[in-house]
């Protein structure tokens, strides 16, 4: 496994991460017998041997990415790893990997046969323990302190940028390790329609709707909690829009219990935005996505690419549900966005995320 949410997953590895470089710099290998060897960069080997006593078995390997370097893993640490245990024949499960990593695999190890790691691992991480739940129930509550520092610092003559900055010292100051994404979303007036989805230097002025979307990750585990208000009185139509987008993700969430599938929730969400005359303006994205150590991951809610696959709602399944609507050509903004971290429990579905949502924009 090289992905950064796998390898911690497996591991409990907190590793520096560096731009661009993520699944090239930490690793981990499972077999069906043993727990699993951490392949680390070299800058974290000394702090698992002194610091993390639960993992037997750690070795040093480069960035994965230079032919050479990565040749040398294969046919040095790999090779010896899979030889104690046996394995030089057999499948290898890899869940995301350099092009130089796999032909490396197939020219040094040819008996062994790169498969797909990465679903299993999915598939694992659907259904949260109770205590991931916990660690899920404190992301959030940090994530909640983001998102509402942000709503506090929204006003006119500000940028975005100023906004998101302050939301991220409260991550920090909380606790937080990092956004629930790498460019955090604050975008303002038109910057919502059509989504720019970072932040900018653009002037946030009266009249505009903004949408917050930074989230928190703690303890490895993401929340993703995304909340819209205005600057100054906002227009009837910005108010027909977001009552449209709260109702609809009302009414999918309602959906979310065992009995359900993702695509009831879908469904429920579009004919409501529907029943305002908003469906065509839904934004070309999924609705909706499961989260936990990752910031994005299956099952997903909406999603009409080719693929889309149905599932039941399993307790302890949690997910971020995002209804975005966004309409041309309003003055300050048509774009709305609302966004709530949602448990799926044996009986009715728990809001992990409590931010107050914006009275002014409710009809």
């Amino acid at each position: 496994m090289w992905k950064d949410e796998n390898v911690r997953y497996l591991t409990s590895l907190r590793a520096q991460l560096i731009a661009g470089k993520t699944t090239s710099l930490n690793g981990a290998l499972l077999t069906a017998s043993e727990d699993p060897v951490l392949l680390a960069s070299g800058g974290e080997v000394d702090k698992v041997a002194f610091g993390m006593s639960w993992i037997g078995e750690a070795h040093a390997v480069p960035i994965m990415e230079q032919r050479e370097l990565v040749d040398g893993f294969v046919t040095g640490t790999l090779t010896s790893v899979l030889r104690e245990r046996d394995l030089l024949a057999g499948r290898l499960g890899v869940d995301q990997a350099n092009i130089s990593f796999i032909e490396s695999v197939k020219t040094h190890l040819p008996d062994v046969e790169l498969v797909d790691g990465d679903t299993i691992m999915q598939q694992a991480r659907w259904i949260k323990s109770d205590l991931e739940v916990a660690v899920i129930e404190e992301a959030c509550a940090i994530g909640d302190a983001v998102t509402q520092r942000a709503l506090d610092e929204t006003r006119a003559g500000r940028r975005e940028l100023e906004v998101a900055a302050d939301a991220m010292q409260t991550l920090f100051r909380l606790g937080g390790e990092m956004a629930h994404v790498i460019t955090p979303f604050v975008a303002s007036g038109e910057h919502m329609s059509p989504p720019h989805r970072l932040a900018t230097d653009k002037i946030i002025r009266n009249q505009d709707l903004c949408f917050i979307d930074i989230g928190a990750m703690w303890n490895g585990y993401f929340a993703d909690i995304g909340r819209t208000t205005v600057v100054g009185k906002p227009s009837k139509t910005q108010q027909k829009i977001y009552t449209a987008v709260y109702e609809g993700l009302m009414a999918g969430i309602d959906k979310m219990r065992p009995g359900f599938t993702n695509q009831d929730c879908a469904d429920a969400i579009i004919a409501k935005i529907g029943e305002h005359g908003f469906e065509e303006h839904l934004f070309s994205l999924f609705i909706g996505h499961g989260i936990g150590m990752g910031a994005n991951e299956p099952p997903y809610i909406g999603e009409t690419l080719p693929g889309t696959t149905t599932y039941d709602f399993q307790p302890n399944m949690v997910f971020a549900v995002e209804p975005l609507v966004w309409v041309p050509d309003v003055r300050g903004g048509g774009g709305v966005r609302i966004e709530d971290m949602v448990l799926i429990t044996e009986d009715e579905p728990h809001l992990l995320s409590r931010v107050e949502y914006e009275e002014r924009l409710l009809i």
